[in-house]
């Protein structure tokens, strides 16, 4: 009897996964000749083949790890913070793109139409008429300034200011953006450590309850030591429950930076950098350094300049609306209407009696030769199109003199805007001037706490070896040593929490200087 299998591979099966396909072929072959050695049943070695092809088809998919990059690119591209930044920008585009071609002549079309009734005026021959009456209209008119003491340039200025503003403040999203990152990232990886922490005290507590149960059976031990090495297991076990929930909710913070769906599963690609603590140099991180190099690449402060430089010309803009401006404008119109006759016809000869003479007992008619009037028809509507067209040319000048304050109102609020915006320049530099003395004088406290933290954890474990040979011999009592455990458990998890405390504070520090951050 012979069985034949067939594999299809998956098409998007990674390069990287054919070693591990190979390796199990070899060894189903070797099974298969092994079986077929010991005489057993074709059955048999499907199964076996089966069963080792198909058990466990998880090796064969690579694994899909977030690493601290891929984080970053997902959320420049998806995060809802930053595509509303990115529409503020291209707001100021479209404003700046509407004063340039405010520069532009304005040229507009109508078109009119529409019935009167009873008397009214005749447009296309300014006389009254008592009939229903219908008109219609068309028009064309174009104007351009000629000089308006550069308002428009000054707006066009403003805007273009104002869109360097709005680039330096998309800049400043990502940066900021990518730091949310590292924090978020950093304290998934916290968590895991958390977690792993607490699966080891677990499993520590757990052997420790088992060898207190042997030695409470021999009798060397009283059981009260086993009830309290069963309260400290479920303790631990509850401290795991709570290190596990903390690491979901990291997970879910990401998945919302990320604007991920909270049913995308999400593993973090441990970084190597971060499994070693950075090393601070004091001498080239000092905090007015560093202030002085945020000064020089922080978008905040360049959009800062930019926003004054643009309150100067929005000044500018609103002074010159202060004075005469000239207009030049043009026009063309014609016009219909229903009532708009003319003679029709060919007039004809008539003879009219003007009255009767008596000469002599004789009646004479008296006559007057003339001509019958001829009859009228509208005049059709090309023709009225081109009787009626009309030009013009002219220009406009504008002198404002009273107009209730609001030119003037507008300088003032553009005079008090420039303040304003210079008093954000120096707020925001304060602000940065404390935040990186604060960065650095946590970064310093950080690394200080990391290395007490080492100590601490050092001396804990000791304290622990040293218990828990006493213990076991019976020269310390359950409490005692439950004491010590925990506080080598403490110890090691606020030794994880200032590892990575450190590690942000530091990343914090380089990213005010560098306006970069890497893990």
């Amino acid at each position: 009897m012979m069985f034949c299998l067939k594999f299809v591979w998956p098409r998007a099966t990674p390069n990287n996964n054919l070693p591990f396909i190979k390796k199990a072929r070899k060894v189903l072959f070797q099974l298969i000749y092994f079986c077929q050695d010991m005489k057993l049943k074709s059955a048999a070695i499907a199964s076996i083949s089966v069963m080792l092809l198909f058990a466990n088809p998880r090796p064969l998919a690579a694994q899909d790890a977030w690493s601290y990059q891929r984080c970053v690119d997902y959320a420049l591209a998806h995060n809802l913070t930053l595509q509303q930044s990115v529409l503020q920008k291209r707001l100021a585009e479209l404003t700046l793109k509407q004063n340039r071609l405010s520069q532009l002549p304005t040229l507009n079309a109508a078109m009119n139409g529409g019935y009167r009734f009873g008397r009214s005026i005749d447009p296309t021959q300014n006389t009254f008429v008592t009939q229903s009456l219908f008109n219609s209209g068309f028009s064309i008119d174009m104007s351009a300034d000629i000089f308006g003491w550069f308002t428009k340039q000054n707006a066009i200025a403003a805007s273009k200011y104002q869109l360097y503003a709005q680039n330096f403040l998309l800049d400043k999203a990502r940066n900021d953006m990518g730091m949310n990152i590292a924090n978020a990232f950093l304290q998934i990886l916290l968590a895991n450590e958390q977690v792993k922490i607490g699966k080891s005290q677990v499993a520590l507590s757990q052997a420790q309850l088992e060898n207190t149960k042997k030695l409470v059976a021999a009798g060397s031990v009283p059981e009260s030591n086993q009830a309290d090495m069963e309260a400290q297991l479920a303790r631990d076990s509850s401290t795991l429950i709570t290190a596990k929930n903390s690491a979901i909710t990291t997970v879910l913070q990401m998945k919302a930076l990320l604007n991920l769906e909270f049913t995308v599963p999400f593993e973090t690609e441990l970084p190597e950098a971060a499994l070693s603590a950075p090393v601070l140099n004091l001498a080239e991180t000092s905090p007015e350094m560093v202030f002085s190099a945020a000064l020089a690449n922080q978008p905040q402060y360049k959009s800062d300049e930019m926003m004054v430089k643009a309150a100067d010309r929005s000044l500018a803009s609103a002074k010159g609306a202060l004075y005469p401006s000239l207009r030049f404008g043009a026009g063309a119109g014609t016009s219909y209407a229903n009532t708009n006759n003319e003679p029709f016809g060919v007039p004809r000869p008539k003879v009219d009696t003007v009255g009767v003479v008596d000469i002599n007992g004789t009646s004479y008619k008296v006559v007057k030769p003339g001509f019958e009037r001829p009859g009228t028809r509208l005049i059709p509507f090309p023709d009225q199109i081109s009787n009626n067209f009309g030009q013009n040319v002219g220009l406009t000048l504008s002198i404002p003199i009273l107009n209730g304050w609001r030119q003037r109102g507008e300088v003032e609020r553009a005079r008090i805007e420039v303040e304003n915006r210079k008093l954000t320049m120096d707020v925001n530099r304060l602000k940065l001037r404390q935040d990186v003395y604060t960065a650095h004088a946590d970064a310093v406290g950080a690394l200080q706490k990391y290395n007490a933290a080492i100590t601490t954890e050092r001396a804990s474990q000791k304290a622990y070896d040293f218990a828990t040979k006493r213990f076991e011999v019976g020269l310390m009592n359950s409490v005692e040593y439950i004491t010590t455990q925990t506080n080598l458990f403490k110890a090691q998890i606020d030794r994880v929490s200032a590892q990575y405390d450190y590690i942000f504070k530091v990343k914090l520090l380089e990213f005010y200087r560098d306006q970069k951050i890497s893990l």
